[in-house]
């Protein structure tokens, strides 16, 4: 097996002023309110981890589970869900957290899941865009950063369960 090179793309202060620069915008968004957040696992859950860190306003967290990756690096376009949400949201604001919106299958599929649910608003806030590998139109309210399609691991992103650890977003290769 040989070495994984690895790139940062974004640093870990970067990210920290970022999201708190995101919970600053969501926090008057929703002043007044109490907000349900859906966090997608396995990937949003560091994001979602520190945004709800500099909120300040009620929220309520709630997770679904979906995938389309498998074991490799592109989308495979199937999303399957092992996990769905069990807090009701008819009738209540909703932010749902993903770490990266490529294809916009995952996001576009899951929208219109909640949206059978009733909630008064629905919302979309991503840590990462990557715009040039939409394959439907979506576009999140909220994003942390637009990045070019390259596969990234770190602060809670993987690649085959791993790499999740790592503090900065980083760009992965082969040594």
């Amino acid at each position: 097996m040989s070495e994984v090179r690895k790139e940062i793309l974004i640093a870990k202060a970067d990210i920290d002023k970022r999201v708190q620069e995101l919970a600053d915008v969501i926090s008057r968004d929703y002043e007044g309110k109490e907000l349900i957040l859906i966090g997608i696992l396995k990937g949003a859950f560091v994001f979602m981890a520190d945004l709800i860190r500099y909120l300040r306003i009620p929220c309520q967290v709630d997770f679904v589970r979906l995938a389309s990756y498998g074991a490799g690096t592109m989308s495979t376009g199937n999303i399957t869900i092992s996990k769905d949400i069990e807090t009701s949201i008819q009738g209540r604001d909703v932010l749902v957290v993903e770490d990266i919106l490529d294809t916009g299958l995952t996001l576009s599929s899951l929208v219109e899941r909640l949206k059978k649910k009733d909630p008064r608003s629905l919302k979309i806030c991503v840590f990462l865009d990557k715009k040039d590998r939409r394959k439907v139109p979506f576009e999140a309210e909220y994003v942390g950063f637009d990045i070019p399609d390259r596969f990234v691991v770190g602060y809670g992103l993987d690649f085959n369960e791993m790499y999740r650890f790592l503090p900065d977003v980083c760009v992965i290769g082969e040594s």
